[in-house]
């Protein structure tokens, strides 16, 4: 394996192996690389920069933790990434933790004109349960396409964003510099950054910065799924916590 090999005498963990199995070591070319990702490049082989994967480990534990953190308090975390490569995954882990999500283009606004965006969603909710109430009948055929093919384009564009509610407490990118509106709408608002970002990426930029390969699926969905474990590991213990204690009376001595 190329990133084993190129370590040479390094111990390799079990969770370094399981990195490199997903490629997460990979960078893009040395032509490509941000300066601020400088320090977290062991190397490169066929002008492709190696991460230090034993650097990425304790950004990646750092993220997860603070992840946990905000599913314990319930906090909205907004996962982005519109790249073809990360899409399912963002999908998968939205389900899996019942966070809202941006799996195709960033509308500009989401965050900056929340209210705009938000008055966007409810129009398609509202249409959708028409249809299903049979209230739309009352329009003509021609009329009635209209609206369906309405609430198709919104759909696409919105679908994500229904368990949006208000701004997002914390947003999670994959792929930073693709998501460069996105981070700047984040950073306007001083929303915490999250983000699994590329060694073209501007690492100081981001508050929880995970250094490891973004443009690989397996890559992608190695760590989004992780961060979404996290997420409801805090979930549950936040729950625990918040469960009434039922008190037990004592038995009276017969």
């Amino acid at each position: 394996m190329i990133g084993q090999e190129t370590r040479e005498k390094a111990t390799i963990t079990p969770e370094m192996a399981e990195m490199f199995g997903v490629g997460a070591h990979y960078g893009y070319s040395r032509t490509k690389r941000h300066p601020s990702a400088e320090e977290y490049i062991f190397g490169h082989k066929n002008k492709v920069d190696i991460f230090d994967l034993e650097k990425t480990i304790p950004l990646f534990e750092r993220a997860k933790k603070y992840m946990e953190e905000l599913g314990a308090k319930g906090s909205v975390v907004l996962l982005v990434g519109g790249k073809q490569e990360v899409s399912n995954s963002i999908k998968q882990a939205a389900e899996a933790t019942g966070m809202p999500f941006v799996s195709g283009r960033w509308l500009g606004g989401t965050i900056t004109n929340f209210s705009i965006i938000r008055s966007r969603v409810d129009r398609v909710l509202q249409l959708k349960e028409s249809k299903v109430k049979g209230e739309l009948e009352k329009y003509t055929k021609r009329e009635r396409l209209k609206i369906d093919e309405e609430i198709v384009r919104l759909d696409d564009l919105f679908s994500g964003l229904v368990r949006l509610t208000k701004i997002p407490d914390v947003i999670f990118i994959v792929d930073p510099k693709e998501e460069s509106t996105a981070v700047n709408e984040a950073k306007r608002k001083k929303i915490p950054i999250v983000a699994l970002a590329n060694s073209d990426c501007d690492i100081k930029s981001l508050d929880y910065p995970i250094v490891g390969n973004d443009a690989s699926r397996n890559s992608i969905e190695y760590f989004v799924s992780r961060i979404a474990e996290a997420y409801n590991s805090g979930k549950k213990k936040g729950l625990a916590k918040s469960e009434p204690v039922v008190s037990v009376p004592d038995k009276k001595a017969e």
